[in-house]
């Protein structure tokens, strides 16, 4: 019976959080069409109130340790579920995704997503757009903010290991900037897939910035070993065996 009442729950909160984003982002336009400040406030609106309802409904707690970063940095994390997403933005002033440009064409969000500055892409051509970004925010024509990345590429199940992909080095060295590691544990509760959301306290944490111009092997090894130790110790924390399964 306890299940079953989680499992409604947990359907009832997706729905309630996906139907929300309509309303707050039509809310927001006005406001966002005569500056960014409003597509910013409309996206911290809905992840401040979907941690308010998974509190709320669910049982499930969310907590940011360390020190969110508020200038030009590059944040690179862990990925487990769209949890992480929701408190890693939620904690900065001026984060941005890059996003595949077929999402600029849906309706409100995807308008809101360019307000908020995050980057269309084409397929193969990430370099190009950093390089614009870059161009556009040192003249002036663009704000300054934190670039979300997640090195791994994907979400992954907790205990699951995948190869950081060098991809992340290219950024790094193209954006010339701090990179800010994060770990975490919230796919414990929030799983990749699925609807069932679990009680507990779900953990996002800031670690202390990697300094720019690092050669690529020396990042990328000091990336992973900052981000998954402390993934791994947050999720033992909240009771996970640490037993890591690798893939491909």
């Amino acid at each position: 019976m306890a299940y079953g009442w989680r499992w409604l729950r947990s359907l009832l909160f997706s729905g309630v959080i996906y139907a929300a984003m309509l309303p707050i982002g039509l809310a927001y336009t006005p406001w966002a069409i005569m500056s960014r400040d409003g597509a910013v406030a409309a996206a911290h609106t809905w992840c401040r109130f979907v941690r308010w309802l998974a509190r709320v409904l669910l049982g499930l707690r969310t907590e940011v340790r360390g020190t969110p970063p508020e200038g030009e940095v590059m944040v690179a994390a862990k990925h487990q579920s769209f949890l992480d997403i929701i408190m890693i933005y939620g904690s900065v002033p001026r984060g941005r995704f890059i996003m595949k440009k077929e999402l600029v064409y849906a309706p409100v969000l995807g308008q809101i997503a360019l307000r908020m500055g995050c980057v269309p892409v084409d397929r193969g051509k990430r370099g190009a757009a950093i390089k614009k970004m870059m161009v556009e925010v040192r003249a002036g024509r663009d704000d300054p903010g934190q670039l979300i990345i997640y090195p791994q590429g994907t979400r992954l199940a907790p205990g699951v290991h995948a190869p950081y992909k060098t991809g992340t080095a290219a950024i790094y060295r193209e954006l010339n900037q701090p990179c800010v590691p994060v770990a975490c544990n919230v796919g414990l509760f929030w799983p990749r897939r699925g609807v069932l959301r679990r009680p507990g306290t779900a953990v996002v944490e800031f670690l202390p910035p990697i300094p720019p111009g690092l050669p690529a092997p020396e990042f990328m090894a000091r990336l992973e070993a900052e981000i998954e130790p402390r993934s791994n110790a947050l999720m033992a924390e909240a009771g996970f065996p640490l037993a890591v399964e690798e893939t491909a």
